[in-house]
């Protein structure tokens, strides 16, 4: 699996709950549905602009709240990798189950804006802004979460070591 990640970049603040994340009405909804309603209230517009590759940088606490998927949605809209200054620990867990990489490096909001580019290596765990050559040092994910990485999330890792049965094809 390559560990480096390059991709434009989302910039949001400290403490963005999963509510706001993921919306209560676009819960009941298939997640193809629901992933267009993300940010609904904090960014509007912003799944019609987000693309596959992309990278969301946040400041501290970032998925506060409830343990709604929103990683999933996330993966539906192709974001890469989230990198963010603090996660809440049930979001991080979360995002890595579901085979997003996120990634902790303190200081991060002031390097980047909207729309920059970011380079980061998640098994070394850095962050650097090319256009500035700024890089920021994070801490780097364990063996265990980059074989999670790897698998595309917890599931697909145990049902390739047998512990689970495979999923059926859609």
């Amino acid at each position: 699996m390559d560990t480096q990640i390059t991709g434009r970049v989302w910039v949001v603040g400290d403490s963005v709950t999963t509510d706001a994340m993921y919306p209560a009405f676009a819960m009941r909804l298939p997640v193809p549905e629901a992933a267009r309603h993300v940010f609904y209230e904090l960014r509007p517009g912003w799944t019609d602009q987000v693309r596959p590759g992309d990278i969301v940088i946040a400041g501290r606490n970032f998925g506060l709240g409830s343990s709604r998927p929103v990683a999933a949605l996330f993966r539906e809209l192709g974001v890469a990798a989230l990198v963010a200054e603090e996660f809440n620990s049930l979001f991080l867990r979360n995002a890595v189950n579901h085979g997003l990489p996120a990634l902790t490096v303190p200081g991060v909001t002031a390097a980047f804006a909207d729309g920059d580019t970011a380079h980061l290596d998640f098994a070394h765990g850095w962050i650097e802004n090319p256009a500035t050559g700024t890089r920021l040092q994070g801490g780097a994910l364990p063996a265990l979460v980059l074989d999670i990485l790897a698998a595309g999330g917890i599931l697909p890792k145990l049902a390739r070591e047998g512990y689970v049965p495979l999923p059926a094809a859609p």
